[in-house]
């Protein structure tokens, strides 16, 4: 039961990009109705930021986490705004607009046109030497094909070889998409990733004449400042927003570096000891008991869970059914970063870097060129790469040890790129159990969840990256709505 005078007392599990956006926009929305809250912040890590992590070191601006998120989604934008960040961000070198796909050793540009790995202008596409002949006439059969009657989710691979074709899907659509989500498009639901790909076989009886339109209506609607490429950052790295964040919510209380032990729900506790059939006798009780590993007891009338679906599960099974949550995989990647100087480096560049399909049989999924990318990255007599390991199916070589990882990298830089300079140094991070995989009917999972949540443990939000989106837009936007919803509660 509400304490009658008291502020509403909300326990933020997680503190990486949802749980502050969430705390954030509590807070405002809070604001804004006139409602008195206290924020708790609770993460096991020592400081906030979850997987952004921006290392600065001799003059480079390294990201160990995230390095940047899509310009079309504009929740992070709304929130750089809402920050005072706006003068912050940047955009891609716009002289490096090549991007690259690894196709029997060598490197092709992906063709002008290519959205989300759909053809949408023919020629370049039809001169591209990445899929044969018969598989550039499979993929414009699209034109052709009825649409699929049945409506309900499909896996995202499914859908693309239905449409456009096996070559496109595991040569083009495969390296590109996976490397959002790392995972493999044949277990992935479309509804959950890319669901404007079946709004576009539903509208225009074509994946391709969806996406054609599309990218006319999307490209005319962006903000100035999302236009300049198809990437955002901030100058300073993705820390910026993390820093500027913990600022604005200087008013929250925050327990870091101890991790959640056990939510109890105190009325089930209280009709359990006292015999009690209502909620008579724990009116001024709070309805939760947030209990850390150090033994210390939050008090919580409302809970905004944003930890993994994994480590979410554990503490609410007690509770309820969370049979969805266990869905949920995650999958371990890598990230080696490495810094070259340019005098013996051998190599320059034209574009941001290069995608690997699965086909290739390397241990990378792929290599940005951070120093051709992003121009404020790097000295300008210095080179940055940056290359990723382990994707569905394939995460064992994301945990190999420094040493073999390293030569693993080393070696596949070397036959993609003939780069054999010695690193002036290297970063690895090791980020295990970080990829959420929606499966097959996620949507319709998530909202079962939630309803069982409402009805059994009202005042829990669960929100993340595990839910609705990935990206770093996407935890932003989630953040804002579960404060909205939470804070809509009587």
């Amino acid at each position: 039961m509400r304490r009658i005078g008291e502020p509403d007392r909300i326990v933020v599990i997680g503190g990486g990009i949802s749980g502050l956006s969430s705390a954030f926009y509590l807070q405002r929305e809070a604001e804004r109705l006139g409602k008195d809250i206290r924020l708790t912040i609770v993460d096991g890590a020592s400081a906030l930021g979850g997987k952004i992590n921006t290392l600065q070191r001799d003059g480079f601006v390294i990201e160990k986490g995230p390095d940047s998120f899509l310009a079309r989604k504009l929740a992070i934008i709304d929130l750089a705004t809402e920050l005072g960040l706006s003068d912050e961000l940047t955009t891609t070198n716009p002289g490096a607009k090549k991007t690259y796909i690894l196709h029997r050793k060598k490197l092709h540009p992906m063709p002008a046109g290519l959205v989300l790995g759909v053809p949408t202008e023919m020629k370049p596409f039809l001169k591209s030497g990445l899929v044969s002949w018969g598989g550039k006439l499979r993929a414009l059969m699209d034109l052709a094909l009825p649409a699929r009657k049945v409506q309900g989710d499909e896996s995202l691979g499914g859908f693309l070889e239905r449409r456009v074709g096996s070559q496109i899907m595991t040569q083009i659509a495969e390296p590109l998409l996976a490397g959002i989500y790392a995972g493999d498009l044949r277990k992935l639901s479309i509804q959950a990733t890319f669901p404007q790909f079946a709004a576009s076989e539903r509208k225009h009886g074509s994946l391709i004449r969806g996406m054609q339109h599309n990218r006319k209506a999307g490209a005319a609607a962006l903000p100035a400042v999302a236009k300049g490429g198809t990437f955002l950052t901030f100058k300073g790295g993705l820390t910026t927003v993390v820093k500027a964040l913990d600022k604005a919510l200087s008013g929250a209380d925050r327990k870091l570096g101890v991790k959640v032990a056990e939510i109890r729900d105190e009325r089930r506790v209280a009709v359990k000891r006292e015999g009690q059939s209502s909620e008579a006798g724990v009116q001024e009780k709070a309805r939760y008991t947030v209990v850390l590993e150090n033994g210390e007891q939050l008090p919580a009338d409302r809970i905004v869970m944003t930890a993994p679906a994994h480590d979410a599960a554990d503490l609410l099974e007690p509770l309820t059914d969370v049979s969805e949550l266990r869905a949920i995989h995650y999958v371990s990647v890598a990230n080696v970063v490495m810094a070259f100087d340019k005098a013996t480096f051998g190599l320059d560049f034209d574009g941001s870097g290069f995608l690997v399909p699965r086909s290739e049989g390397l241990s990378i999924t792929a290599c940005t060129w951070t120093s051709s990318k992003w121009l404020h990255t790097s000295p300008g007599d210095k080179v940055l790469l940056r290359c990723y390991v382990g994707r569905a199916g394939d995460e064992e070589k994301a945990k190999l040890p420094d040493e073999e990882l390293i030569a693993a990298v080393r070696h596949d830089i070397e036959v993609t790129m003939g780069i054999k300079a010695e690193p002036l140094f290297t970063e690895i991070t090791r980020l295990y159990r970080s990829m959420p995989q929606y499966p097959v009917g996620h949507l319709d999972n998530v909202k079962r969840l939630r309803a069982r949540l409402a009805q059994e443990l009202p005042g829990v939000w669960v929100t993340g990256a595990a839910f609705d989106g990935v990206g770093l837009p996407d935890c932003v936007r989630q953040g804002k709505e579960a404060a909205k919803a939470i804070l809509a509660e009587a």
